[in-house]
């Protein structure tokens, strides 16, 4: 399965954004995903003088690069050349994707603010393209707000990994094997993974790493024109921005990392500490469930829970019936339920997705599911987010357990996680089917030097748990944490104004926020 603590972002702005209640309802019921189209209104842009760096002996033509943009529907959009192999930058190349949504406000314009979504596997453009839901209009007016793919990712140099029909049976197969049958099948899909993005995706699988994008990064910011990078990334986005602030201390401008992820910490305790953060959400929704009468799932937050717990369990007994061509199976059924924990505003669908599977239809939950793995409802997938999470996380730490060795770490998950917790203890086997290996691995991250760093963590966060931000605060040599007390995934833009007026002054004005603020 995925490793969930990586994949908060996979639903890009609906999750991230603070998107209207509404927008959720429209996606899933229009259920399509068409791009607009694209025109050639040529706008170069080239480096402001003296803005960019010397870069690292047989760069220097991947950092004197000038992009030119293209107007595709609202936003422009352009391409940005790095080398497959920074080690060997003579070899290949490829062409990562970039949008940008220009400052509304042309004389308030500070420069380039770089974003990303988080994932890994989430297309940075796409988060760009919702900039107008994302953002609030302090930084809509003082930005261009810049997007990237990053590599092997969205439309730049895509992993490859399964078929279409290969990742839906993925997605939908049982996250929580129970029978000697169930494990063998998990196993042969975990290893048909590994084995399929080393054969349909060659040399790339090797280099999709976390560092490598970093290093991405970088020359973006001086194709950008920019002496330094101001930058917002969002849950794992926090993981790739934190990487770019310890190779890059010194280009380091305004960083706002929203969503945090500890970088300190084993890829256990990670999964383990997920388990929690998810189960504490799944816990405050049941509870708001409770407290507003009639609730369908019981009259108690235990009963809740329980009734939660039998449905997935049914399910894995007897998939249910749809009203379209597949069934809800229970792989589906535990990302149907785990979405629209990410919004506190998206509990009211939650709620409709349950009761209407405990009538014994599992169309909403379904497609849930499908948005979460950016499934289109008429078949065929909008992204490759779910391949890429698994190349990009499995690259950077290639770290799992045998099957035989799950049993053990059951007890301790399913008391962090009476719910979800045997699903995540089958998640540390993810890793078990890959076939390459990375030239650059994770960092001791500690970004001596840089300017400070904005680190914001949510209460109840249920991807990234509160803690995860305390601990990258720390981590980083200048770090500065503000803290939401509230229910969903990040903290900006999420109603909130204590902690938007925090982001807005230090993004705009360069005002830090005092360390430790609590909203």
């Amino acid at each position: 399965m995925k490793r969930l603590w990586i994949v908060g972002a996979v639903v890009l702005a609906l999750v991230y954004g603070g998107l209207a209640v509404g927008a959720f309802a429209a996606l899933v019921s229009l259920g399509d995903d068409e791009g607009g189209s694209t025109s050639s209104l040529p706008s170069t842009t080239t480096p402001e003088p003296g803005a960019t760096q010397p870069p690292e002996p047989g760069l220097e033509q991947f950092y004197s690069q000038e992009l030119t943009w293209d107007s595709c529907g609202d936003a422009y959009c352009s391409t940005l050349t790095v080398p497959v192999d920074y080690a060997d930058p003579g070899g290949e190349t490829i062409e990562l994707a970039l949008l940008k949504v220009p400052a509304a406000d042309p004389a308030a314009r500070i420069g380039s603010l770089v974003v990303n979504p988080g994932g890994p596997g989430a297309p940075g453009t796409d988060y760009a393209a919702s900039a107008s839901d994302v953002f609030r209009q302090p930084i809509l007016d003082a930005y261009d707000i810049v997007g990237f793919d990053p590599r092997g990712t969205g439309h730049s140099a895509p992993v490859d990994c399964l078929s279409d029909a290969e990742l839906d049976a993925y997605v939908a197969e049982d996250p929580d094997p129970d029978t000697d049958a169930e494990v063998s099948d998990y196993m042969r899909s975990v290893e048909a993974l590994g084995r399929g993005c080393a054969e349909r995706s060659g040399d790339l699988a090797a280099h999709v790493t976390t560092v490598e994008a970093a290093r991405d990064m970088d020359v973006l910011r001086a194709a950008l024109g920019e002496s330094q990078l101001d930058y917002f990334g969002a849950s794992y986005g926090t993981k790739l921005g934190a990487t770019y602030a310890d190779l890059f201390p010194e280009r380091v401008g305004r960083m706002v990392l929203d969503g945090a992820v500890d970088l300190s910490i084993s890829s256990r305790q990670l999964s383990l500490q997920q388990a929690a953060g998810f189960e504490t959400a799944l816990r405050a929704y049941v509870a708001d469930c409770v407290a507003q009468g009639d609730c369908v799932l019981g009259d108690s937050v235990e009963e809740g829970l329980a009734t939660i717990k039998g449905l997935l369990d049914q399910v894995d007994q007897d998939p249910m019936p749809t009203s379209g061509s597949r069934d809800l199976e229970v792989g589906n059924a535990f990302y149907g339920i785990v979405l629209p924990l990410y919004n506190r505003d998206y509990w009211p669908y939650l709620t409709q997705g349950l009761e209407a599977a405990l009538d014994g239809d599992g169309t909403l939950l379904l497609r849930f599911s499908d948005i979460y793995n950016s499934r289109s409802a008429r078949g065929g997938y909008t992204d490759n987010s779910t391949e890429a999470n698994y190349a990009i996380n499995c690259l950077d730490n290639p770290w799992s357990i045998p099957a035989d060795e799950v049993p053990a770490q059951l007890p301790a998950f399913e008391k962090a996680s009476p719910t979800f917790g045997t699903v995540f203890a089958w998640g540390l086997t993810g890793c078990g089917g890959i076939e390459v290996e990375a030239t650059e691995h994770d960092r001791h991250i500690d970004a001596v030097g840089a300017a400070p760093i904005v680190v914001v963590g949510t209460t109840r966060d249920p991807a990234t748990p509160y803690q995860w931000a305390q601990h990258l605060a720390d981590q980083l040599d200048s770090g500065v944490l503000v803290s939401r007390d509230g229910d969903g995934h990040t903290g900006y833009n999420s109603g909130n104004e204590c902690v938007d007026t925090a982001i807005e002054d230090y993004l705009v004005d360069g005002t830090v926020p005092e360390d430790g603020l609590s909203c």
